[in-house]
């Protein structure tokens, strides 16, 4: 049982014995603290809440105990969970060196574009008598139904989705500084949340 939030920091780069560089992205990993485990009897569910980075100003009453930014939860089954207690930190060291993980986050977001871009259209051409339609997406419809088909690829709002990146190989850990390197790129901007699962 291998989960834990962290926060992207930014792109940087190591070398391997030979040299050679390896792109990596390092991300501030917890430490994140057990609020609440949830099990069968009394959620219906098994579950474990985890809370990262912990508020210091503008706490409710309500949040006594839980005042923190970031709340997530992570299905388990019933075995992980006599393991860990309510109140238990998670920090890197569940993570090994070369430990696969898939990491999730809210991708960056880019605002409205065209479909050459958001889509891969390759445009019009360019001859003919064609003018200025080089980046325009082309037909919409058909003669029948006379309306535009839902789902069709179009202009419009793009990135800002959740995202999950798979098989990323954990390169360091720095256990006094919570953070992690991971070989290649991660979703989202500098800052972004991301939950990390091996």
């Amino acid at each position: 049982m291998k989960f834990i939030l962290g926060k992207k920091l930014e792109m940087s780069q190591l070398f391997d014995e030979q040299g050679n560089v390896i792109p990596v992205t390092l991300i501030e990993a917890g430490p994140c603290k057990v609020l609440q485990l949830k099990t069968k009897d009394t959620d219906e569910y098994e579950a474990i809440q985890i809370g990262f980075d912990k508020k210091t100003k503008n706490i409710k009453k309500t949040e006594k105990g839980k005042e923190y930014k970031y709340i997530r939860e992570y299905r388990i089954v019933e075995q992980d969970i006599k393991d860990i207690k309510q109140g238990d930190a998670i920090d890197v060291s569940v993570f090994d060196l070369m430990d696969k993980v898939k990491i999730s986050g809210i991708s960056k977001g880019k605002g409205f574009q065209g479909g050459v871009k958001r889509h891969g259209f390759h445009g019009r051409k360019a001859t003919h008598g064609a003018k200025h339609e080089e980046r325009t997406i082309g037909s919409v419809g058909s003669a029948w139904p006379q309306r535009v088909i839902k789902g069709r690829k179009m202009p419009g709002r793009m990135g800002a989705d959740r995202t999950t990146v798979k098989n990323l190989k954990i390169v360091k850990i720095d256990k006094e500084n919570n953070l992690i390197a991971v070989k290649g790129a991660v979703p989202g901007r500098r800052g972004t949340l991301l939950e990390i699962r091996g």
